[in-house]
């Protein structure tokens, strides 16, 4: 069973940086396309970053280009999301996602909002950047 727990959540500085991490379980992640998601209180989830499979390219929403970065280490079946120069409106829910259920399971074709039936969610990871 495809297992996502993430980490690395907290209480931020406007302008600080945190980094997220997503460890996955029973299945090797490096084939697999991962996406971040956040939700803000009373806004709708947001796709963030996805991070193609085997090397592929990675989509960033407009506002955090330039602040935010994804990468994984193959070893530790670990994505991370780097986030830098952190602002007010970054805080949210951060979740990771994969879609083993979808024919381009190790593209981000499925983000961000055609998750297939089988697309699996981490428990999700508090961001709070204030002063």
């Amino acid at each position: 069973q495809v297992q996502l727990v993430e980490s690395g959540g907290g209480l931020v500085n406007p302008g600080g940086s945190l980094r997220l991490s997503c460890v996955a379980s029973d299945f090797p992640l490096e084939y697999y396309a991962i996406a971040w998601f956040r939700q803000a209180p009373g806004k709708e989830r947001e796709g963030v970053a996805c991070m193609g499979g085997n090397n592929g390219p990675t989509l960033l929403t407009d506002s955090v280009k330039g602040r935010f970065t994804t990468s994984r280490d193959s070893a530790k079946n670990t994505a991370y999301l780097q986030m830098d120069n952190l602002r007010p409106e970054d805080s949210g829910v951060y979740t990771c996602a994969v879609d083993p259920g979808s024919d381009y399971y190790y593209t981000c074709s499925w983000y961000p909002d055609s998750l297939s039936r089988e697309g699996s969610w981490g428990q999700g990871t508090q961001v709070t950047v204030s002063s």
